[in-house]
């Protein structure tokens, strides 16, 4: 199956293959140094990566910081994103998107990437004591105002997308998707089709599980997140383990590298379907963005979609005190 070679998100023709760039900041362990982090942004422009993905929470601030040091200079090469929404401020943690967070929170994000304008604005969770149509007006007052290009979502409900998608179109829904997570087939995949929206799902190589590499959890840096998360742990891993060195060798098969087929299958899903892979290494940057000019076979892809699937994995996606962050339709415990 080939895959198409550009789509539209926020009006723009991108590559379906996105950089999310998390990892250089925040999360999986120590981030590299500076200068390596500013050669992999750098190469990944000169390859032709053409979406960049951030957020305000990453590495607070510092990964809006990073962008604006290493590739603003190129600005006019790629579609800008990032997110508002996840308060951490000293004790103070939660969700806010009411319309003055929105507009401080944009105004600051512009200050960091050293720049006016931001191609796609996320709001990052559901803020529950805000309502939609307060939060989606705060971003409609910014499009207008010519600081972002478009608004989207990130882990909401296929119900709470149309009731936004009803006070102004939206552009975009940043949700989890992989193989092992399949929450979107719930309700998300269709309705964005339907509604002529987006979908940029993130962790495709399901958190670096697909990539090839990763065998032992233990093995991961103290601070890094997956520790906290149950398919990582010691009860689930070895059954996880041992589906994935199934995947690994359908991959061997089929001539391409585990991450490679991990992400051709996201992109098989929808011709809508864009997938932001993270990555610190320069090389897993490179296999990552071919994944989109490769041609798999249909039946590899549906083999690789039986092998791991929501039924066969063990464990939830996140802890019992992430979830509740979360809107997403969600498969029974």
């Amino acid at each position: 199956m080939a895959i198409q070679n550009e789509r539209t998100l926020a009006g723009r023709s991108v590559d379906p293959i996105g950089l999310g760039c998390m990892n250089l900041s925040w999360a999986y362990g120590d981030p590299p140094p500076h200068e390596d982090k500013v050669r992999l942004l750098n190469e990944a422009l000169d390859l032709g990566y053409n979406h960049l993905d951030t957020a305000n929470i990453y590495g607070l601030g510092k990964n809006e910081e990073l962008l604006a040091d290493a590739v603003m200079h190129r600005r006019d090469e790629f579609l800008l994103a990032s997110k508002t929404g996840i308060v951490v401020d000293g004790k103070r943690r939660g969700i806010d998107c009411s319309p003055e967070a929105i507009a401080e929170s944009l105004d600051a994000s512009l200050a960091r990437l050293k720049t006016d304008h931001i191609d796609l604005f996320y709001m990052h969770r559901l803020d529950r004591n805000t309502p939609i149509a307060d939060s989606v007006g705060a971003m409609a007052r910014a499009i207008e105002a010519g600081k972002i290009g478009a608004y989207g979502v990130s882990e909401w409900s296929s119900a709470h997308i149309r009731e936004a998608h009803d006070v102004h179109p939206m552009a975009a829904v940043q949700t989890e998707m992989s193989l092992w997570t399949r929450n979107v087939e719930l309700g998300v995949l269709e309705t964005t089709r339907e509604l002529g929206i987006a979908l940029v799902p993130f962790s495709p190589v399901a958190r670096g599980a697909l990539g090839g590499e990763l065998k032992d959890p233990q093995s991961l840096a103290e601070k890094d997140l997956r520790r906290s998360m149950p398919r990582f742990d010691g009860i689930n891993w070895p059954e996880n383990l041992a589906m994935i060195e199934r995947f690994d060798d359908l991959a061997a098969e089929a001539g391409v590298e585990p991450a490679q087929l991990a992400l051709a299958w996201v992109l098989a899903q929808g011709d809508h379907v864009h997938a932001i892979p993270g990555t610190t290494s320069i090389e897993h940057m490179r296999e990552n963005f071919a994944a989109s000019s490769l041609e798999i076979a249909t039946d590899v892809l549906t083999r690789a979609g039986a092998i791991i699937n929501e039924q066969t994995v063990k464990g939830h996606r996140y802890s019992e005190a992430m979830r509740q962050s979360i809107d997403t339709e969600d498969y029974p415990a």
